[in-house]
């Protein structure tokens, strides 16, 4: 009994240490873990899983390669040197190649060490290409521009997923005068129209009475040709209702009757 006590006390004991030590690890799903041998950055990568480690001799740091997403505010200046506030947002993902890389050369504030200023700085570059009314009609050109900023800068350790440019907004004074512009136009706009519609209308009235003028002549020319007053009875015929008036003045002759002939 005293043997079997000393074995499970041992057992015991053992298993305690065992846990003490840890020497198993388990990386999630969507993470890398970065292998430390006493201290220093391996070229071992853990994959997700469960993974054996030499206790004290090695730390595992685990990382997270999932897509994450930044939204940030920056300033920036318009190659017209006017004053931009833009609102971005930023998907990415650390490489999984490079956590260990990562974690030797940055550390854990990666993000505030490299995210943050290469939004900033990708920013700045790439809206100064163009006119701030470029920004505002040009936002496709614009935001290609600043991705391959970022690519340039963020390439080594993360992928850039997608990136969006989701607010543009100028200085009061600049928006004042583009909308002072916008109506300057429109009142153009609307002139240029009047005047337009004006000249059309001047043009139909010229066209209509080129026609009438016309119709005149070619009747008048028809009145010649067929003789005067056969033309002037062939209308007053058409005008006649067919009854013969109920009192004659005396020698008058019947209308429409030519006596001579």
């Amino acid at each position: 009994m005293k043997k079997l006590t000393l074995w499970a006390g041992g057992i015991i004991i053992a298993i305690i240490i065992f846990s003490a030590l840890n020497p198993f690890v388990i990386i999630p799903a969507g993470e890398r873990g970065v292998v430390l041998n006493w201290g220093a950055v391996s070229g071992e990568i853990m994959e997700e899983g469960l993974h054996f480690r030499i206790p004290i001799y090695q730390q595992v740091i685990k990382l997270d390669v999932k897509t994450l997403k930044i939204e940030t505010k920056t300033l920036a200046y318009s190659k017209d040197i006017q004053t931009v506030n833009a609102t971005l947002a930023l998907n990415y993902n650390i490489k999984p190649q490079s956590v260990n890389k990562l974690w030797q050369e940055v550390g854990k504030d990666y993000q505030a060490r490299l995210i943050d200023p290469a939004i900033q700085e990708s920013v700045k570059a790439g809206v100064a290409n163009f006119t701030a009314q470029e920004l505002i009609e040009a936002r496709p050109k614009v935001k290609e521009s600043i991705k391959e900023e970022l690519l340039k800068r963020l390439s080594v350790y993360f992928n850039v997923v997608e990136f969006s440019i989701t607010d543009f907004s100028f200085s009061d004074e600049y928006e004042k005068a583009v909308e002072s512009k916008q109506v300057s136009q429109q009142q153009a706009l609307k002139a240029r129209n009047d005047l337009e519609r004006v000249k059309l209308e001047a043009e139909q009235r010229l066209a209509q009475a080129e026609a009438e003028a016309k119709a005149i002549q070619i009747q008048a020319q028809a009145i010649t040709q067929q003789g005067g007053r056969e033309y002037v009875n062939l209308k007053a015929v058409e005008k006649w209702d067919g009854k013969l008036p109920t009192q004659m003045i005396p020698d008058a002759t019947l209308p429409f009757i030519n006596l001579a002939k």
